[in-house]
């Protein structure tokens, strides 16, 4: 089994944890402890970690597109990225999202690891690590987590997020539909034209915003797909069809900043924890589509 490992959230959660006033050291230790617990709990043979680069397509397609991400980031965020290029191989994505990645690379024989809950419009294995904390005094834990997203149930996904939307990356959806409302309504559906039709009317068959949302929460699952690029063979309302048509060719192009090229991985040998002992493990080289 191939591990896909969100390398961002490995890196923000591990800067995190560490104080403004910590050491960057402690910092860089938690994410190597973190790749190695994961690398252990999920028994995978060998790994691609990915990256999120400065160039995201999505900023083109919605200027907005996590504007609202104002805050500082943690203090020792970089160094956690570069260590985990430099010594757990990561890729960079360019042009796109790791999150793009790990859905382009997705395959029977892999699984994506993060907590994300967008990734799980990605049909296939998926875990997720368990986490803590403390709100208020009041201690809360998540267990950690294997699933299986089928190729419905990812579809299901996505248009239950094009109906909620995603506040934390400044994408709004339909006032007063969250996720169990959402699940209502779209739950029983079977036919992804009819979830397109029911998801449209509810945008007020704004055609616009909807397709604005849907090139942005669309996550890549074949290189430089899109939502608009890989829905050709589907019925569309005819507004929608409509604004499809005009503005197909512009979407296409913003995807220009994303590199296709097809590179390897180099070999590597990396001290992986397997059921409690240190191991030395070749990883194979994995085709990454970047």
């Amino acid at each position: 089994m191939i591990g896909l490992i969100d390398g961002d959230l490995v890196a923000f959660r591990t800067a995190a944890s560490v104080t403004d006033d910590g050491e960057e050291e402690i910092a860089i230790l938690r994410a190597d402890r973190l790749m190695r617990e994961l690398i252990h709990l999920t028994e995978i043979d060998s790994y691609n970690c990915f990256i999120s680069g400065g160039v995201n397509f999505r900023k083109k397609v919605n200027p907005q597109y996590k504007a609202n991400r104002t805050s500082e980031p943690p203090k020792f965020l970089q160094a956690c990225r570069e260590f985990l290029c430099k010594e757990w191989n990561a890729i960079l994505a360019n042009g796109c999202e790791a999150d793009d990645l790990l859905g382009i690379n997705q395959r029977e024989d892999s699984i994506c690891i993060s907590l994300d809950k967008d990734l799980l419009m990605i049909p296939g294995w998926h875990y997720s690590w368990e986490i803590s904390g403390n709100i208020k005094g009041k201690s809360w834990t998540k267990e950690a987590q294997k699933t299986y997203t089928t190729p419905l149930d990812g579809l299901r996904t996505f248009y239950k997020q094009m109906l909620i939307g995603d506040v934390s990356d400044n994408i709004f959806g339909v006032d007063g539909i969250g996720k169990v409302k959402a699940s209502k309504i779209l739950d029983e559906i079977e036919d992804e034209n009819e979830m397109i039709d029911i998801v449209h009317d509810l945008y007020n068959e704004d055609s616009e915003r909807f397709l604005m949302n849907a090139q942005c929460l669309w996550i890549m699952q074949r290189e430089g797909e899109t939502w608009v690029s890989r829905i050709k063979h589907l019925t569309l309302p005819s507004l929608l069809q409509q604004e499809v048509d005009v503005k197909y060719e512009y979407m296409m192009s913003l995807m220009d900043v994303i590199s296709t090229e097809v590179i390897m991985t180099p070999q590597m040998t990396s001290t992986i924890p397997y059921s409690g002992q240190l191991m030395a493990c070749t990883v194979q080289p994995e085709v990454i589509l970047i």
